[in-house]
């Protein structure tokens, strides 16, 4: 039997289906996208519809993502787990520098905590270690935010095996956050480790940015079970792994409800075979 939840540091339950806010702003994550009543609206119905994890940034807008998911869901229902990342700034559409200092992590998670109106962020996420500075200094400035009181556990966003292994030695890590989906399984071995220390695991692109809606093989499963490709890959995930907690993300409140309704499929060992 499929769980539905995760229980994230061993403390936090939720859902493992949750959402994502990158496609709340412009191309390319920045600057806005359409208007803003909108978002609101796709966010507020996520969280009726049950959501329990929402995904977001600093740097999606930059600040847009953030702002609106308070402005939408504050003050938050109770079981309801923000998390945000840190560690990348954005100076252009096309621009990302990556900013591990310990000084500017620590300014990025108190300029997060003040956008989204929290006292504690549930889930603070390394957006990318930075190769200019020590891990230990980056993962100790989160330990001190954590130690404070502003973040309850702390995340890691597209590393590798070896690095997650070093950050363990650190400290706990509650999550990494990695490209992987039905036709990019790249990361298996970074999940088999998560799912040997039970670290959520939140898979980005978990649609494949749009190449599953042309792989056969997803698309006769769809048909089989009256869904569609994107349905079966989100199904296909929640089958895949107990710690897999894919968040996809979408601006529009059908693909919403397509997304969430991904939870109700159930894939037979047949289909399980067929896709591999």
């Amino acid at each position: 039997m499929v769980s539905a939840s995760f229980t994230l540091g061993g403390e936090l339950p939720v859902r493992r289906l949750g959402y994502g806010t990158a496609q709340l702003t412009g191309p390319g994550y920045w600057g806005p996208r359409g208007d803003p009543r909108d978002a609101v609206a796709v966010l507020r119905r996520a969280v009726e519809r049950g959501v329990a994890l929402v995904d977001t940034a600093d740097n999606y807008g930059p600040a847009i993502a953030e702002e609106l998911v308070a402005e939408a869901l504050h003050p938050y229902a109770e079981g309801l787990l923000i998390a945000t990342k840190g560690g990348v700034v954005r100076t252009g559409d096309s621009s990302w520098h990556i900013a591990g200092r310990p000084e500017e992590l620590r300014a990025m998670c108190e300029a997060s905590l003040r956008r989204l109106r929290l006292d504690t962020i549930d889930l603070y996420q390394l957006h990318r270690l930075d190769p200019a500075v020590p891990m230990a200094e980056q993962l100790g400035a989160l330990d001190e935010l954590r130690a404070k009181g502003k973040i309850r556990h702390v995340g890691l966003d597209t590393v590798t095996v070896e690095q997650l292994e070093a950050a363990l030695e650190l400290t706990d890590i509650a999550s990494v956050q990695n490209r992987y989906n039905l036709l990019d399984r790249a990361s298996e071995p970074l999940l088999q480790l998560c799912e040997a220390r039970g670290i959520a695991f939140l898979p980005w692109f978990p649609l494949g940015n749009g190449s599953l809606t042309v792989d056969p093989v997803c698309a006769k499963t769809a048909a089989a079970h009256g869904a569609t490709p994107g349905q079966i890959a989100l199904a296909w995930l929640l089958h895949r792994s107990p710690v897999l907690c894919p968040t996809p993300g979408t601006g529009s409140l059908v693909h919403l409800e397509e997304n969430l309704d991904a939870g109700a499929v159930r894939l037979t060992d047949e289909d399980l075979r067929a896709l591999g």
